[in-house]
């Protein structure tokens, strides 16, 4: 059986998540626990020398590592149901709103990044959930804008079914509403987001229903 080595509250980790329970793939998931510095421990390192979650291990070589990589070989793989549009420029639009939450806004707000702020900047706490809404708010806006400039039929990101694009955006939503954000003005979003809500596959994988996520009260 697979395994994922993900982080109750990694984006990156739930991207895969989601995507493995779209595919309908068996998995067990090893947490990480990235805020203590386990993904430094030796025998972790060895899955992944760059530190980081997820990495997906299936057993027939290396592991797997960076969640849209992990999402394009999981579509190669298996492929139904199908991640990404049948032509060319629906899977580049697809790839581009993805691109968007998991290569622009993602990687400005992981604990590596928010640590530098505060060893190198003397950021506190305050000013860093400041910079880290500064920066999914960015992303989030400009998937809206996309989606509503492109006449795409359909109520998720590109079409009738869920796809790469729906996955980075609906874990950068998490990261956003977990500090507090909202989609005021953004009705395209709020639409993605409560078919991705309504859609088990999509909600189990949130991270506050992982084990090890903090509890209400």
């Amino acid at each position: 059986m697979m395994k994922l080595y993900g982080h109750w509250r990694s984006q990156a980790a739930m991207r895969v998540r989601i995507a493995l329970a779209l595919k309908g793939t068996a998995h067990e998931e090893v947490s990480i626990d990235i805020l203590g510095g386990g993904q430094f421990d030796p025998a972790y390192l060895a899955l992944n020398p760059e530190a980081v979650v997820p990495t997906l291990d299936d057993g027939a070589g290396p592991p797997l590592v960076q969640s849209l990589a992990i999402l394009e070989w999981l579509e190669e793989m298996h492929p139904m149901p199908p991640l990404l549009p049948p032509e060319a420029r629906g899977r580049a639009r697809v790839r581009a709103l993805a691109l968007i939450c998991a290569a622009d806004a993602h990687p400005l707000v992981v604990p590596s990044a928010r640590a530098r702020l505060a060893a190198q900047f003397g950021a506190d706490e305050a000013a860093i959930v400041a910079w880290s809404m500064h920066w999914m708010t960015r992303g989030l806006q400009a998937v809206e804008g996309h989606l509503a400039r492109d006449a795409v039929a359909g109520g998720w990101c590109h079409g009738d079914a869920p796809t790469i694009a729906d996955i980075c955006l609906y874990s950068l939503y998490a990261g956003y509403e977990q500090r507090g954000g909202r989609l005021d003005g953004m009705p395209n979003l709020a639409r993605v987001v409560a078919l991705c809500e309504a859609d088990p596959r999509f909600a189990a994988a949130h991270p506050l229903r992982q084990p090890g996520a903090p509890r209400p009260g």
